[in-house]
């Protein structure tokens, strides 16, 4: 099955210039401010060691995804049984990614399509529902999906397939605020959980494959109103807002320092996952994705931010550090995936470090205080696009396989065809990985696969996909395509892996009680021995897992919450390997377990 961007997908799309967003106040704040009511900045900075609420997209704004419970643990999990299931019903389903929230005994779950549901934890009934009115003509890449939402104070606040963001009334489901990112015409949408920094929400954007310009924005949680924008390509204005003024920030980089003439201007690096935050450093951290177009012989150069992580001071908007994982990209390595913060020993030094698992195929750790390269390996067993990262440079040891240039072949139309590994659906793509205090590993849901890729002539037109490439993916292995492993940071060392026949596509949750949990798409959520990697419990929920599990206590018994509905990029993009999984049938449902009460 072969899959060509320009000629069969994405066939629309417009540039928007990055403006400041107009916002819509529909019902009068009732609190002044996020301290001392609902939920507060102490409270997201604390979610992991919370017990009974979560009240983050990633457990905390780390994103370790660590549970300090241990009701629920390796002795007795096989015990575990079904306590309620929810039904995101209608014919509105397709993939299901969203982290539910627990705050107050009420569950806070995300949909497809921009849809969410306040649901009563003990009983499973909902309280209300709330569907985002969606234009015609949104151009969401990879799904209609939507993979979270955050709290402050008395709101819940979510982003949009239309490239908005919305502020809902925790209690009532009712609209308190709304507010604009872009033109969704142009091929902007948001479909990750925002990011709440000491009463700000901090988004990126979707949209890489437009032309669009990836930024980081910031905006108070209580209005909605703009605080700062920082776009993360060189040569582009970052803005702040004093006193309802716009006013300019500084130019990010230096303009055409690694961006061949006006390229930049329309140079894609969308942040579409969302970031990550250390208190610590006082920094947060968001990943970029792929330059624009794919055909990387229109731009040589590094094309700074493109597929990096970009640190930034959330009060002052400014980018602190930067580290590339791909330059030049080629093969759409976005370099989005989650910067997890971490303390460890690393080189025999005391370090705070932050781990990646790139797109690419490497797993990074980085110094979070100033982006250097700590340690890098592979975490996929084939990888044909470089044969190492070097640790005194940070820079990939590239092989000779990029695709060749269309312009120097017989036609003008098509270059060169190669293989190359891993697929541009990544080693490791959206899903988070989790981080264990106990264990001091990663748990990395990653995917084996390849594909063919080749580059054609592209102009950047408004109204018109900008990849200047084609490719198909295939799987290489007959038995699996998914594993999830545990990495030491520290070593490399692969301390276990479990393999999957189809795709892993969901999050990882890990805890205290010496387990890891996470989803398949055959539609298993399954529990495993952190340590071992024995599988040691598994449900069927009827339908594809592509979401990330969460736990909490209540009423004295832990509870594990996911949602089940299969989707996302691989039936869309995946090639052969959609034709392999085109069995599994798509659903809506959030599934609860805890252990039989005594």
């Amino acid at each position: 099955m072969k899959l060509n961007w320009n000629s069969r997908h994405l066939t629309r799309s417009l540039l928007a210039t990055a403006v400041a967003a107009t916002v819509t106040v529909v019902a009068p704040a009732a609190i002044a401010d996020g301290h001392g009511k609902g939920v507060t900045d102490d409270m997201i900075l604390n979610d992991q060691a919370s017990e009974e609420d979560v009240v983050s997209y990633g457990l905390g704004p780390r994103g370790q995804r660590f549970s300090t419970l241990t009701t629920i643990n390796s002795e007795n999990v096989g015990g575990m049984v079904p306590a309620w299931a929810f039904s995101m019903g209608g014919e509105k389903q397709r993939g299901q990614e969203s982290q539910p929230l627990i705050h107050d005994g009420v569950m806070y779950v995300t949909g497809s399509y921009s849809r969410m549901w306040a649901i009563d934890v003990r009983t499973g009934e909902e309280l209300w529902q709330y569907d985002h009115r969606l234009p015609d003509g949104i151009l969401p890449c990879c799904d209609v999906v939507n993979r979270g939402a955050g709290l402050y104070a008395d709101l819940v606040i979510f982003g949009t397939l239309d490239a908005g963001i919305v502020a809902l009334d925790q209690k009532t489901g009712k609209v308190r605020w709304k507010t604009k990112i872009d033109d969704f015409k142009a091929g902007y949408s948001m479909t990750a959980a925002p990011l709440i920094v000491n009463g700000k929400v901090i988004t990126g954007v979707s949209g890489g494959e437009f032309g669009v310009v990836g930024r980081v924005e910031a905006r108070d949680a209580m209005t909605g109103d703009m605080v700062w924008q920082r776009p993360v390509l060189e040569g582009h204005m970052g803005h702040v807002w004093k006193d309802g003024a716009q006013q300019e920030n500084g130019i990010t980089g230096t303009t055409n320092e690694t961006w061949p003439g006006d390229m930049w201007k329309t140079g894609g690096a969308a942040t579409w996952l969302g970031g990550t935050y250390d208190p610590e450093t006082n920094l947060v951290f968001f990943g970029t994705g792929n330059p624009a177009p794919w055909n990387a012989y229109l731009r040589p150069g590094d094309n700074l931010h493109s597929t990096s992580t970009v640190a930034i001071n959330p009060d002052t908007g400014k980018i602190v550090w930067g580290y590339q994982y791909t330059p030049n990209d080629h093969w759409d390595y976005d370099g989005v995936n989650e910067l997890i913060s971490f303390n460890a020993k690393i080189g025999g030094e005391d370090v705070k470090a932050g781990g990646h698992a790139d797109r690419n195929g490497f797993f990074y750790v980085l110094n979070r205080e100033n982006g250097k390269l700590l340690n890098a390996f592979p975490f996929v067993d084939k990888i044909t696009w470089a044969s190492g990262i070097d640790l005194k440079t940070g820079r990939p040891i590239e092989a000779d396989n990029r695709p060749g240039d269309p312009t120097a072949s017989d036609d003008g139309k098509k270059g060169e065809s190669i293989f190359a590994a891993p697929s541009f659906l990544g080693g490791k793509n959206w899903m988070p990985m989790a981080y264990s205090q106990d264990t001091g590993l990663f748990y990395v849901p990653s995917n084996e696969w390849g594909m063919d890729l080749w580059n054609e002539p592209i102009t950047y037109k408004k109204g018109a996909a900008y990849l200047g490439a084609g490719f198909t993916i295939s799987p290489l292995n007959d038995d699996y395509i998914g594993a999830l492993r545990a990495f030491d940071p520290a070593t490399g060392e692969k301390v276990w892996e479990y393999r999957n026949p189809a795709p892993l596509w969901g999050g990882v949750l890990t805890t205290a009680g010496n387990l890891v949990f996470t989803g398949t798409p055959e539609g298993y959520l399954k529990a495993f021995d952190a340590k071992t990697g024995e599988e040691l419990w598994k449900f069927q929920t009827g339908s594809g897992i592509v979401s990330s599990p969460v736990t909490w206590t209540m009423d004295g018994e832990q509870y594990i919450a996911v949602a089940s509905g299969w989707g996302g990029a691989v039936p869309l993009w995946g090639g052969e390997v959609a034709k392999r999984v085109k069995y599994l049938n798509q659903g809506g449902s959030v599934w609860v377990f805890k252990l039989p009460s005594s």
